[in-house]
This record gives structure tokens, C-alpha cells and sequence, in this order.
């Protein structure tokens, strides 16, 4: 579905991405795990047309996102789920999920896709009127999962969706991006919580100073002694 070639993306004299290349198959969960500072938003970045690209390919369905706008490569069926949640801070709940919707026009179908969400996150249901820049960071995360979904993406990018989050929602936010991708979206999950990552992904790619180092079966990988010694703590 998703294919990244050879990607090369500078900033100013910096060479930030190597000729990074990675595939996203439908109905996927494919991990992106690195350290700070590896590449791995400026990869999601790119990919989505927020950063413009040096040299490269990357296509979604055959068609070639690095000369479209980010608007339209939304409407082909990619959502984004950026670092730092990115809500509208002083709209509600509401407005927000409305937000996410802006290239859809069938009145109906967006207020279908508002209740599907609500049933998803119950709690944004019962905060539907609350200035979204009031919610705990929890209620935040699901906020701009929603968003994401209010667009009916075909695959979902998430950007460090566990950070400043507890362990317990970490793993209640986790547990909803597993339920997305079963419910038929393809997930790029970008994540330095390895270990989080590799056990919900079906396979990984692992980035360091901006180079894919490492690929396979996320199961496989998690056993690996370096993945092991350099992300999981053991």
C-alpha cells in the first residue's frame, strides 16, 4: 500500500535522512523504532507532505505522494496522527472531530463518522462541549486518534502516541490502535517505546541517525540481542 524509496531529506547543510526505504502492506502494522533524534518524524513528516523531500520515492497505492499538497494526499486516504497530539486547543471535542472531516462533504456520512467515534471513545462522547485544550492527555491522544479517523483514512500514521502518557493508558491507547487496524486500517506507527511497539506491530524497521539499520518480523526483532540491549532495556 505504502512504499517509501530511497527518501533523502536535508535540513539546511543537515542530511537528516539517508535513502531510507520501508513497505507498508494493507492491513499492516508496521513499527518505525529509533532514539531521539534518529529520523523517525521527520520520516513520517515527509511521507505525509509536511517536509519536502531531497530525493526519493514514496507512493500510496502507485500514485506518487512527493508532488502532491498535504491536503490532497488526505483525500487519497492518509491520516496522520502527528507528535504532540495537535489539537485545536480552544475549539471543543466536537469541532475538533468536524476538523477532521473538512474534505469529506456528505453532511450525513460526517455525522455517522462523528458517532462512530464517539462509540470508539466513549469519552469524548460525554466531553463533546469541552475546549478540547481542557482534556487530560489521554482524552487528548484519543482526540486526535479521532480526528485521524474522521478523514476514513486507508492507513493511519501515529507519531509517538504514548508520550506523557502512564502506563496505563499507554496500554488502553494501544489496545485502541489494535482495535483500529482490525476494524481494516493499515497503521505506521512511529514509537520510542520499543517494546510497545514490536509486540502490536506484524513487522519493524529500525532507524538510527537516519538510517534503516535493521527490518523484519517485529516478533523476531524483539528477541534480537541488540534490539534488546539498545531499546528494551535488557
Amino acid at each position: 500500500m505504502l512504499k517509501v524509496k530511497n527518501l533523502n531529506v536535508s535540513y539546511g547543510a543537515i542530511h537528516a535522512i539517508h535513502d531510507v526505504s520501508l513497505e507498508v502492506n494493507e492491513g499492516e502494522i508496521v513499527s518505525l523504532i529509533g532514539a531521539n533524534g534518529a529520523g523517525k518524524t521527520t520520516t513520517l513528516s515527509t511521507i505525509t507532505g509536511l517536509k519536502k523531500a531531497a530525493s526519493g520515492e514514496v507512493t500510496l497505492d502507485g500514485q506518487n505522494l512527493l508532488a502532491m499538497p498535504a491536503p490532497k494526499i488526505v483525500g487519497l486516504g492518509l491520516a496522520h496522527v502527528p507528535e504532540g497530539r495537535r489539537i485545536f486547543a480552544e475549539m471543543t471535542v466536537a469541532e475538533n472531530l468536524e476538523m477532521g472531516a473538512y474534505t469529506r462533504r456528505e453532511r450525513a456520512e460526517v455525522q455517522q463518522s462523528i458517532e462512530d467515534v464517539y462509540g470508539r471513545f466513549p469519552r469524548l462522547k460525554e466531553r463533546y462541549r469541552q475546549v478540547a485544550g481542557t482534556l487530560s492527555g489521554g482524552e487528548q491522544q484519543m482526540l486526535a486518534i479521532g480526528r485521524a479517523l474522521m478523514s476514513r483514512p486507508k492507513i493511519l500514521l501515529m507519531d509517538e502516541p504514548s508520550m506523557g502518557l502512564s502506563p496505563l493508558l499507554v496500554k488502553e491507547i494501544f489496545a485502541i490502535i489494535g482495535e483500529v487496524n482490525a476494524s481494516g486500517v493499515t497503521v505506521l506507527l512511529v514509537e520510542q517505546n520499543a517494546k510497545m511497539a514490536l509486540s502490536i506491530a506484524n513487522r519493524a524497521y529500525v532507524l538510527e541517525t537516519g538510517r534503516v539499520v535493521m527490518e523484519g518480523d517485529a516478533k523476531e526483532l524483539m528477541g534480537n540481542s541488540e534490539i534488546k540491549k539498545a531499546y528494551l532495556g535488557a
